[in-house]
């Protein structure tokens, strides 16, 4: 329990006093945007400075905190980790802290630990002289006694305590690999939480020493972000349901401004595909915690496979690409691809820089993509549509034609909506 806690619990709490609310998650993380959504009845967004790059950080954070009163940005990893790229930005929550002029709040984990509190405190606050840290709320206090020892020891380094959260049960999520579960799985579960994180940080935050420091950053006038250009009408499906919730909100309405009608479907429990549709879109999730289902919907896979193979334009990230796959540890699935799919104990996680190496609807041989994975599975064969470089190698993967991108990299596109574009044009020239 730490920034995801403590940041959707101050979301919950200064949307109950009545304030409109809006969320950033740092890094590419899908999962905590859904706990963002949730608190805030708005989509949780994401900023991204490897992804979408630096120049866009402040114009992407605009477009997240339009129409509110306050915009609660939460970070990845710790203060100074990112990219771990020696040729690209940090995308550190110190680096796009400082792109957004945002004072940060310091969540420090209080369970087991003391005293020793302030060294730690003092350490992040002093360690890059270019990052102000403005506060601290302590996470997974255990008592009174706890609490004031605690304060003490931060207070000592002259950063304020701005709240001290209790260990609970009520908001304690059940965790998944990296992170938590999503949203989607559990959401009547969540909302008791967040109900309970948001009444907990009233009572041990002091919001209004919170709103005044996020009234105290500079204001500052940001260009638009980019934007799309119609590109006539599409009609496209948009993969949903329990599986598949990893899908950037900046990707759906930059296909929706392009000229796309996104129509949803779940493809745990829709027979087919929807009526008229020009184009697929399947984004990620966890497909392997629902293979069962999805290889028990026979009527939707064989609907998908004869569409794709009649030419429906089909863009497919990580889940997507799975369940494009003839199988998925032996459960038969789509067929689109000529490639089986396991889940290992091996995690592949990383940027990627990729080169499409044969037209694509996402562009012509030569279309450049920067995106990430995060996944526990390999496919056989697989692929041989895109050069890639990542931060621990390189190589080759993916399956694309005229009318098909189908690979594990997960692409953004708040600083890239010509993707959008080419998508609905190739639709429309079908």
């Amino acid at each position: 329990m730490g920034k995801t806690t403590v940041a959707t619990g101050l979301m919950a709490a200064l949307r109950a006093r009545g304030l409109s609310v809006a969320s950033a998650k740092v890094g590419p993380d899908f999962i905590d945007p859904g706990y963002h959504g949730l608190a805030t009845g708005r989509p949780g967004r994401n900023l991204d400075a490897w992804m979408c790059g630096t120049e866009w950080m402040p114009a992407l954070a605009g477009r997240a905190a339009a129409g509110s009163d306050v915009l609660v940005v939460e970070g990845v990893m710790g203060l100074f980790d990112g990219s771990g790229d020696p040729d690209g930005p940090t995308a550190s929550t110190a680096q796009v802290a400082g792109l957004l002029d945002a004072p940060i709040v310091l969540v420090v984990d209080g369970a087991a630990v003391g005293a020793s509190v302030a060294a730690m405190v003092h350490g992040f606050a002093t360690f890059d002289p270019a990052v102000t840290v403005s506060g601290v709320i302590l996470n997974r206090v255990g008592s009174d006694s706890h609490e004031e020892l605690l304060c003490r020891a931060v207070e000592a380094t002259g950063l304020p305590v701005l709240g001290a959260l209790r260990r609970s049960a009520d908001y304690a999520w059940r965790d998944r690999h990296l992170g938590l579960v999503p949203v989607v799985e559990q959401r009547d579960q969540v909302r008791r939480s967040v109900d309970a994180l948001a009444a907990a940080v009233a009572r041990d935050c002091d919001l209004d020493a919170v709103l005044a420091l996020a009234r105290s950053a500079p204001v500052s006038t940001v260009a638009d972000p980019p934007r799309a250009r119609p590109q006539g009408h599409a009609r496209v499906a948009v993969a949903g349901g329990p599986a598949f919730s990893f899908t950037y909100p900046d990707n759906l309405e930059a296909l929706a401004v392009a000229g796309a009608e996104l129509v949803a479907f779940d493809p745990l429990t829709d027979g087919r595909l929807p009526d008229d549709v020009t184009g697929l879109y399947a984004g990620g999730g966890f497909p392997e915690v629902y293979a069962e289902g999805l290889a028990a919907n026979r009527p939707l896979l064989d609907d998908v496979r004869r569409k794709v193979a009649g030419g429906l334009v089909t863009w497919a990230e990580c889940g997507g690409l799975l369940w494009l796959a003839r199988s998925l540890d032996g459960l038969a699935l789509a067929g689109v691809l000529p490639a089986d799919a396991r889940m290992t104990d091996r995690l592949t996680l990383g940027y990627r820089r990729a080169t499409v190496r044969t037209e694509s609807p996402l562009g012509s041989a030569g279309t450049e993509l920067r995106g990430h994975e995060f996944h526990y599975s390999s496919l056989d064969p697989p692929g041989d549509a895109m050069d890639w470089k990542g931060r621990a190698g390189q190589g080759r993967a993916g399956y694309a034609s005229a009318t098909l991108l189908a690979s594990y990299v997960h692409v953004h596109l708040g600083s890239a909506p010509v993707l959008a574009e080419r998508l609905v044009a190739a639709t429309t020239r079908r």
